[in-house]
């Protein structure tokens, strides 16, 4: 997109936001995802494949929270602060001319 529309827009901000939330939310889903299949799975010989895809999925999530945490993208910890930044989020992209 044009920077000029970007800063317009207020997606100059918001844009960094949605990536990292939306790899965030594909992260879980991965962990959750991996987790349900290592109960499912038929041999040991896979189930130790799954556990090992699990643990790097897990990291993989570890690593973008801490990314998230350290930018002020996500407070995990402080629901208020997510809530008011979740509604700022909100706000910025309802003011997003369509």
């Amino acid at each position: 997109m044009n920077t000029i529309l970007e800063h317009m827009t207020g997606l100059h901000t918001l844009t960094d936001d949605v990536i990292a939330m939306d790899f965030l939310m594909n992260a879980k889903s991965g962990v959750r995802n991996y987790a349900m299949a290592v109960t499912e799975c038929a041999t040991p010989e896979i189930k130790q494949i799954l556990m090992k895809q699990l643990d790097e999925a897990i990291d993989s999530h570890e690593k973008i929270t801490i990314y998230m945490m350290q930018r002020g993208l996500y407070h995990p910890y402080h629901i208020p602060e997510q809530i008011q930044l979740d509604l700022k989020n909100i706000q910025t992209a309802m003011n997003i001319p369509s």
